[in-house]
């Protein structure tokens, strides 16, 4: 393999004009024959057995050129960019210009890492918001707490309320004919859930066990079945069964129930820890937002498309296999969402390029700053890694490429330098809240009316 030419084009790409020479290509040439000889039938010979020069002076001299060129390519492609240092970022386009005894020449055409130019990113000024877990949360997660462990008790000496639980048979009829899909039997319905049509849980209460009766609704607009939407519809349905939730007692003994705690103070005081820490982590993770923000807005980079569809690409397959973990598909999923394939995968575009772009920032300040991973660091990674998945660490390096793991190790460390030289400012959230109010409305005004063209755009 030589590389004859590296060549910029206009649209940013890279051509790479390649030759395989004499030598090597012969060896691929012979290696084709030997594989396909065994499937082609000369005449005066055994199936299998003809010699190669008597198949070439057949079916012509260059028979066998597009399998030895397909086969020797990709490794003659990767040795140049090698070579020459070239970083692509999508797949090569390959033009065969030239292929005879002597070998062949090809041009390579691919999109590149774009040149990133990249000041100022010490010293960043930003504001992290901070709040203390309040009274009102702890109740909340109590409640939800209260919530889960009650238990559903049969009511016999009222009518059905809105928050029972009433088991119904239901049929759903249109122009008095019944459609597919609007029966049911001996269905719960959580009155109150809206988890039917608007209107028809309404109905249900008030009404008895072992009542009959009718609920009129109408399916809205944009139902998802087409042959349904906006049609009048009556539901005949019949009460089988109420109940309703029965709450325990928020004392010492359900705090034992449901903890490892022995006093109601206890829950709550590891509660207002563990919410203390999620507001902490993510106070964190939005100053880790904003920097990174302020980073790329300081990055000069003339970025191909590609590289932002190749990122939508992994995200949309990164979707996919959780869907299919659930027993689902993407397909399926897309018809139920009312979505194009071109939909969903705009839904990802914003945070696709920013993800990109980050990237494409924290590399130049690990280039920068000459960052890199020590062995220490490379070895807790594995050994990390192995026992997320339960494995043996040299089991795990045979299988994570080592480059991929330090270069996640270096911008992490790029990230760390950022954020430790940056110069941040801690508001709390009740000011921040208050100095918002007090805002002049017409600065909002402005402010909206200033953002509103870059929306459109």
């Amino acid at each position: 393999m030589a590389v004859i030419s590296v060549n910029t084009n206009e649209d940013k790409t890279v051509s790479i004009e390649i030759s395989v020479g004499a030598e090597e290509f012969e060896k691929a040439v012979d290696a084709a024959y030997r594989k396909e000889v065994k499937r082609i039938q000369i005449p005066g010979f055994r199936k299998g057995k003809a010699p190669r020069k008597m198949i070439e002076k057949m079916y012509g001299e260059g028979f066998f050129y597009e399998d030895a060129v397909n086969a020797t390519y990709p490794a003659a492609y990767q040795a140049a960019v090698e070579e020459k240092g070239i970083e692509p970022v999508d797949r090569a386009d390959i033009e065969v210009k030239e292929v005879g005894k002597d070998g062949y020449v090809f041009v390579a055409k691919v999109a590149v890492k774009p040149e990133v130019t990249l000041e100022g990113y010490r010293g960043i000024e930003v504001e992290k918001t901070v709040s203390e877990a309040t009274d009102e949360e702890v109740a909340d997660e109590i409640k939800r707490m209260q919530e889960q462990n009650g238990r559903m008790v049969t009511v016999e000496d009222r009518a059905a309320q809105m928050g029972d639980t009433a088991t119904i048979d239901f049929e759903g009829f249109v122009d008095g004919v019944a459609f597919a899909g609007g029966k049911g039997e001996n269905y719960p319905l959580a009155l109150g859930s809206n988890s039917f049509i608007p209107g028809f849980e309404e109905q249900v209460a008030g009404h008895n066990v072992g009542d009959e009766f009718d609920v009129n609704v109408k399916f809205p607009e944009e139902y998802h079945a087409e042959e349904l939407k906006g049609k009048d519809a009556t539901f005949k349905c019949k009460l089988h069964d109420i109940k309703v939730k029965e709450l325990p007692e928020v004392d010492d003994e359900f705090a034992k129930d449901v903890s490892e705690f022995d006093t109601l103070d206890e829950l709550k005081a590891d509660i207002r820890k563990k919410i203390q820490q999620r507001k902490d982590d993510q106070s964190q993770t939005d100053v880790e937002n904003k920097l990174m923000d302020a980073v790329v807005g300081k990055m000069e980079a003339d970025i191909p498309a590609c590289m932002f569809e190749n990122r939508i690409s992994d995200m949309v397959q990164e979707f996919e296999y959780r869907l299919q973990s659930q027993g689902l598909n993407l397909q399926t999923y897309l018809q139920y969402s009312g979505q194009t394939m071109e939909q969903f995968r705009e839904g990802f575009r914003a945070q696709a390029e920013s993800q990109v772009k980050t990237r494409l920032a924290l590399e130049k300040i690990v280039a920068l700053e000459k960052i890199e991973a020590t062995e220490e660091e490379l070895n807790q990674e594995f050994e990390k890694i192995a026992k997320n998945y339960g494995m043996e660490v040299e089991k795990v390096k045979g299988f994570v490429p080592v480059e991929e793991i330090s270069s996640g190790i270096a911008m992490n460390k790029a990230l760390d330098l950022v954020r430790d030289s940056a110069k941040i400012k801690e508001v709390k959230a009740e000011e921040k809240s208050g100095q918002e109010a007090e805002k002049p409305k017409r600065t909002r005004a402005k402010k909206a009316k200033e953002e509103a063209p870059a929306e459109a755009e």
